[in-house]
C-alpha cells in the first residue's frame, strides 16, 4: 500500500478513495498550489468514470481546497490569486493508492457504486420524475444488467425508486406533501431512537460532536460542514439505536431529504442556518447533561419547525438548474 493510503480506506467507495487522497496531497502540499485538477484528467488517473471524480472534487471546493477560476476545472488553493498551473498529476507529484483500491475486478461492484448512485438519485427528487434506465446505468459504470438491477433493487428497497407494471424503474418527484410526510415519521421515531441510542454513544464523541457544531457557528459554513453536522446528529448519534427495524424506518425517511441538504449551496439562508445550528446544539448540551427527556423534546421540535423551511425551499428550487446530470436518469415530462 502507498504511504498516501490509509488501512482503513480499502473498503471505501471509489468516490470517497478519491476524495481522501487528494484531500492528503493537498493539506501536506504534495501537489504544487494554482495546480489545475479537472475531473477528465482525475477519473483517467484513477481509473474511474468521470462521476466518483467529480464527486471528490466537489467535497474538495465546498471544504474551500480547491477553487474555481476563469479556466476549466478546479484549482488548488484558498483563492484564485495565484497562476494556474497545467500538469499531468502523476508527475505533478499525485501518488497513486494501492492498485486493490481502484481496481474494479477486485471490488464488490454493487458496494462501490451503490452509495453515489443512491445520492444521485436522492438529489434529483425534487426536480420532478426520472425514469432510470438499467442498460445505460449498467454501461455508465462498467458493470453487467445484473449488477445496475442489484443496485436499483436496493434504491427500492431503501423507498427511492419504484417499478411500474412493465418493469421500469422511476423516481421523484418529492412534493411538499410527501415531504411532510417524511419529516412527520422522523420526528415521531427519531427522538424514540435517540433514546434507545444512548447506551451505545461515547461522552467524547457526543462532545467532539457539540464542539464541531461551535466551530461553524464562529467560522465558515459551508455545504459540506453542514451536512457533516447533520450527519453528526440524524445518522451517527440517533441511528446508533440498536433496534435494525427502526433504524431502517428512519433511514427510509432520511434519504429522500439529503436533496434539501443540496440546496444550501444555492439557497444560503443565513437566518435558518443560525436556527438549525442553535437546535443541534441544544440537543447535544441536553445529552451531555443526561437530561435524556429534554434532548428527545428539542430533536422533535427542530424536525418540527425545519418541515416548514425545507417546504418553503422545495417549492423556490430552480427546476432547470439540475446539478446531477447523469446518462442513466432521464427525466420524464
Amino acid at each position: 500500500m502507498s504511504a498516501m493510503a490509509e488501512p482503513e480506506d480499502m473498503e471505501l467507495p471509489l468516490y470517497e478513495v478519491i476524495y481522501r487522497v487528494l484531500r492528503r496531497h493537498i493539506v501536506e502540499a504534495r501537489l504544487p498550489r494554482g495546480l489545475v485538477i479537472g475531473e477528465t484528467a482525475l477519473a483517467r488517473a484513477f481509473q474511474s468514470s468521470r462521476i466518483p471524480a467529480g464527486a471528490a472534487l466537489r467535497r474538495l471546493e465546498d471544504e474551500g481546497l480547491v477553487v474555481r477560476f476563469g479556466g476549466r476545472g478546479l484549482m488548488i488553493g484558498e483563492d484564485a490569486g495565484a497562476p494556474p498551473l497545467r500538469l499531468d498529476l502523476i508527475e505533478a507529484g499525485l501518488t497513486l493508492p494501492d492498485a486493490r483500491m481502484i481496481e474494479p475486478r477486485t471490488r464488490n461492484r454493487r458496494a462501490t457504486i451503490y452509495p453515489e448512485v443512491e445520492h444521485i438519485v436522492a438529489c434529483c427528487l425534487p426536480y420532478g420524475r426520472f425514469h432510470l434506465n438499467e442498460s445505460l446505468l449498467a454501461d455508465h459504470y462498467g458493470v453487467s444488467r445484473t449488477v445496475a438491477h442489484e443496485v436499483l433493487t436496493g434504491l427500492d428497497r431503501a423507498g427511492l425508486v419504484t417499478q411500474d407494471k412493465n418493469q421500469r424503474w422511476y423516481a421523484g418527484p418529492l412534493t411538499p406533501e410527501l415531504l411532510h410526510e417524511h419529516f412527520e415519521v422522523r420526528w415521531l421515531l427519531e427522538p424514540i431512537a435517540l433514546e434507545q441510542a444512548l447506551p451505545h454513544l461515547d461522552p467524547a464523541e457526543l462532545r467532539a460532536r457539540h464542539e464541531r457544531i461551535r466551530r461553524v457557528q464562529a467560522g465558515r459554513r459551508t455545504p459540506a460542514r453542514l451536512e457533516r453536522l447533520e450527519n453528526d446528529l440524524h445518522v451517527e448519534t440517533v441511528l446508533r439505536c440498536g433496534n435494525s427495524q427502526l433504524r431502517d424506518a428512519i433511514r427510509r425517511s432520511q434519504l429522500p431529504l439529503i436533496a434539501m441538504h443540496e440546496t444550501f449551496q444555492r439557497h444560503r439562508d443565513t437566518d435558518e442556518i443560525e436556527v438549525m445550528l442553535g437546535e443541534h446544539l441544544e440537543v447535544f448540551e441536553h445529552l451531555l447533561a443526561g437530561r435524556t427527556a429534554e434532548a428527545q423534546r428539542a430533536l422533535e421540535r427542530h424536525l418540527r419547525r425545519s418541515v416548514i423551511s425545507n417546504r418553503e425551499r422545495l417549492t423556490q428550487l430552480d427546476r432547470q438548474g439540475r446539478r446531477h446530470r447523469v446518462p442513466f436518469l432521464i427525466a420524464v415530462s
